[in-house]
């Protein structure tokens, strides 16, 4: 009894979802994986300069 209930609301509440265009979609995957890379670069750069920076307080 419950579960029908739950899936009946929810089918309800899907239909007032918005959902972006394949434009939009692609747009902001794009954004992400763009955004995803240049952090990734950004932390890997620092990753080096410090463990060279270390490498040399070290040895």
């Amino acid at each position: 009894m419950r579960i029908t209930e739950y899936l009946r609301e929810t089918r309800a509440e899907m239909k007032h979802v918005n959902w972006p265009t394949r434009k939009q979609a692609i747009a902001f995957t794009v954004a992400v994986i763009g955004i995803s890379i240049a952090f990734s670069l950004f932390l890997g750069l620092f990753d080096y300069l410090f463990s060279k920076g270390l490498a040399l307080l070290i040895s």
